[in-house]
């Protein structure tokens, strides 16, 4: 029979009050239990006594028999000298997934480009301030521009007329 120290969940809704005790590993959370060795109380101040009641020797008692206490419980037991826990350390832990990296750096793009085309605009702002002096030439300019998109349709239309 594999035992288990862990939190068994008591109290109304929104208000948890957790008893700590000694299960078979097999069971559910909220039932049988084979002996209740403290209790947890989470809405109390994290420097309260009563948040955490432990019974120390008969904690150390079921870890010689061999019962695993959850990570909760262990941690529970380390502060109040039971049982030594190592710390866990996951360096990945503050960094963003696949999906949100990917989202962040479309986003850059996007943003990049729209500064770019803002720059580009404020360039043609600039130029065309300095363009007034210069009204006769730019005047010619489109009417060349409309002459030359005239005669590329007449060009693309013979050339399909030659492929059929």
């Amino acid at each position: 029979m594999a035992l288990s120290m862990r939190l068994s969940r008591g109290g109304s809704k929104k208000r948890p009050y957790y008893r700590i005790v000694v299960a078979d590993a097999r069971s559910p959370r909220d039932g049988k239990f084979i002996e209740k060795i403290g209790t947890y109380n989470p809405l109390l101040a994290k420097d309260d006594e009563k948040r955490i009641v432990l019974d120390t020797d008969r904690a150390k008692h079921w870890l010689s028999v061999g019962a695993q206490p959850t990570d909760r419980v262990a941690r529970f037991l380390d502060v109040t000298g039971v049982k030594e826990r190592t710390a866990k350390n996951n360096p990945n832990k503050g960094k963003p997934g696949e999906k949100a990296v990917e989202r962040a750096e479309e986003k850059a793009e996007k943003l990049k480009a729209a500064e770019e085309a803002a720059a580009e605009a404020k360039a043609a702002a600039e130029a065309a301030a300095a363009a007034p002096a210069e009204e006769p030439a730019a005047e010619e300019a489109p009417a060349a521009a409309e002459a030359a998109a005239e005669e590329a349709p007449a060009a693309e239309a013979g050339e399909e007329k030659a492929e059929g």
